[in-house]
């Protein structure tokens, strides 16, 4: 499907203006020529005079600027069969698997992928949604598409990561919002404090109260999970050291959403970290009607287990070896 989209830049006359939607214009009639008429790079540049290198930048750009947007219909059979299976096994509302990626590095994106559209399906009027953070809920962000819709809301279940824009929860969440066209609202604190007494002290004196009570009412939690790896999104910016870690794991935590770490039946760990993040309380998300976790990857196995324990996730998304291993292991 292509989209033309509208420029955010503000309208003025001049050559400026003029040459930028000539450039617009071009890239739309190459990505036209490509992804609906159906002509090769080669035969695109011949017919336009310009270089097949040009002619791939426009493509991309394309895609870049949303102009652009794919959807593959039907089923593949065997993805069709694990998700029956997964709803079975784990008492899901609905389960999405995508079809596995050819190279493990993928897993992230194609999952992120198909999670941008579930919600683009999903919502509707008056709905307000609460979102966590990491790389597979940022690739989402692709594959969400405006919708003309009336009082929707965007609730961010976490503080912020200051060092981190392309994962900072707040970065995302107001990203969301935008493309959907809906109000935010955001934890304005770190992920993460030094003391309980500094959490109670934002949420009251600081004007946090009002976005938790919004979070208390949300339709949909979309929801990833992380591992316990050093490189994991939870700990490469610092806000938890290597010794927390280790201490973490040797209490049994497997993983953590929305940076509360928790173990392989999926109850919190008695560790001091989790009285300081600055998130809502877990226990809360299993009120929420769509409890959506999209995740994936051999090294996310047991903490998706868990994680579908800890808030009873009636919605998954995920990819086919992810799939296949989850019903293997399950209790």
């Amino acid at each position: 499907m292509l989209e033309k989209t509208t420029s955010r830049k503000g309208k003025s006359a001049g050559e400026g203006d003029r040459g930028a939607g000539r450039v617009a214009r071009n890239r739309l009639r190459i990505a036209w020529m490509y992804y609906v008429e159906g002509l090769t790079q080669n035969e695109i540049a011949d017919k336009l005079g310009i270089g097949r290198v040009t002619v791939v930048r426009n493509i991309n750009e394309a895609l870049k600027q949303r102009e652009v947007k794919i959807w593959i219909e039907g089923e593949i059979a065997e993805c069709f069969e694990l998700e029956v299976q997964l709803k079975k096994a784990f008492g899901l509302r609905e389960a999405i698997v995508v079809p596995e990626p050819t190279s493990p590095a993928n897993v992230t994106k194609a999952i992120g992928v198909a999670a941008g559209m579930y919600i683009t399906d999903s919502l509707t009027d008056d709905m307000s949604i609460g979102v966590g953070w990491g790389a597979t809920l940022y690739e989402s962000i692709q594959t969400l598409t405006p919708r003309e819709l009336e009082n929707v809301q965007v609730v961010s279940l976490l503080g912020g990561i200051v060092q981190a824009r392309r994962y900072n929860p707040s970065e995302f969440a107001w990203q969301f919002a935008r493309i959907v066209g809906a109000d935010c609202y955001l934890l304005a604190a770190p992920a993460v404090v030094d003391s309980p007494e500094t959490k109670e002290a934002l949420i009251e004196r600081c004007g946090l109260r009002d976005v938790l009570r919004r979070a208390e009412r949300i339709d949909m939690a979309l929801l990833s999970v992380g591992t316990m790896a050093p490189d994991s999104t939870a700990f490469r910016f610092g806000f938890s050291s290597e010794e927390e870690r280790t201490a973490l794991i040797r209490l049994g935590a497997v993983g953590d959403l929305l940076y509360n770490f928790y173990d392989s039946a999926g109850t919190l760990v008695a560790h001091p970290i989790n009285q300081r993040v600055m998130s809502i309380p877990l226990e809360q998300l299993r009120g929420v009607p769509l409890r959506v976790i999209a995740s994936g990857g051999h090294e996310k196995v047991e903490p998706i287990l868990g994680a579908i324990k800890l808030v009873n996730c009636n919605v998954l998304i995920t990819n086919e070896a992810t799939a296949r291993e989850l019903l293997l292991r399950r209790n």
